[in-house]
């Protein structure tokens, strides 16, 4: 089967994403081949191409996708051909027309979730999920600060939290962006370029701090975070658009009163296909009940990846943005 796939040789700007004509081979044992309709952009995506997290090349892009189910291998049970699924595994290689995937990746979309839809939600949802309920298990009345909160993940993890019962203050980085906060349901939006963040949320708490930190920005905002957080609470630092945080020193937590601190990721909180399915059953009846929406930001034809990524590293994408095939 003929398939166009996105190939990089080397670390780079968004000019080193090269497309390749190459013929698929039917699906192993255990795998399935998905036609592609649409496939989820995302911020580990640029790490992967310039180079902070490092890949082996030549190397694949690309987590997640939805489409159709179009031969399955051997012991494939879980799907069946004309099946619409979405995909999303720690492999790379979704930025494909085509794709072999294995079967335990794959999820069967409800009639009511559409492939563009699905490729907006899937990681981006099932990271607020585990953040949420997982990793920080936030309780209601909580107040949670969410950094980046027009983002991809962002506008998701504040209607999920104001859901669940949480106070949310946001920020954003322009007007713009403060506004689609307010729209998704923040209780306090903040301006991060204009606003003194840490001594807004400490004016907000009557100087306590907030008990929850969820930060996708990284080196900008840990200072941010480290000042903002209140005795014995967690900073959970699940993303890196500003650059990795480096030389952390473990009494600077101490010293701001007994801080917690993770570094989470996706994958090792859906290891198994049951771990999977139970985070994305999670994230479509959120969908189903108006707590979150996917907000598409904006569609780019799938060999226009590189664009999107031009777009994605400046700030011009707001909510989720996804490859249509």
């Amino acid at each position: 089967m003929h398939a166009r796939v996105a190939r990089l040789d080397r670390t780079g700007g968004p000019e080193v994403i090269e497309w390749h004509d190459v013929d698929l081979p039917p699906p192993a044992p255990g795998e399935v081949t998905v036609r592609h309709e649409a496939v989820g952009l995302n911020f580990i995506d640029v790490y992967h191409r310039n180079g902070v997290y490092p890949v082996t090349f030549p190397a694949g892009l690309g987590f997640e996708a939805a489409g159709v189910v179009e031969a399955v291998g051997e012991g494939v049970v879980e799907v069946a051909v004309g099946d619409r699924v979405g995909s999303f595994t720690g492999h790379r290689g979704a930025y494909a027309s085509v794709r072999n995937v294995d079967a335990g990746d794959v999820v069967k979309l409800p009639d009511s979730v559409d492939a563009k839809t699905a490729a907006a939600l899937l990681l981006k949802g099932c990271t607020a999920e585990f953040l949420i309920e997982r990793c920080a298990k936030v309780q209601a009345g909580q107040i949670v600060l969410v950094h980046a909160a027009a983002g991809g993940v962002g506008h998701l993890l504040v209607g999920w939290l104001k859901a669940i019962g949480a106070t949310v203050i946001g920020t954003a980085g322009t007007a713009e962006k403060v506004e689609r906060v307010k729209a998704a349901g923040a209780d306090h939006v903040l301006h991060s370029r204009d606003d003194d963040v840490a001594l807004r949320v400490r004016a907000l708490t009557g100087g306590v701090g907030v008990p929850v930190i969820l930060d996708g920005v990284g080196k900008a905002t840990w200072p941010v975070s480290l000042n903002c957080a209140a005795r014995r609470g967690l900073i959970v630092s699940y993303g890196n658009a500003s650059g990795t945080i480096e030389g952390v020193n473990l009494g600077v937590l101490a010293a701001k009163g007994s801080l917690f601190l993770t570094r989470p990721t996706l994958f090792d909180y859906c290891v198994t296909r049951a771990e999977k399915q139970a985070s994305v059953d999670r994230v479509f009846a959120m969908l189903a009940a108006g707590a979150i929406r996917p907000e598409i930001g904006r569609e780019f034809p799938l060999e226009d990846a590189a664009e999107a990524h031009r777009a994605l590293e400046a700030g011009e994408t707001f909510g989720s943005n996804v490859l249509v095939v």
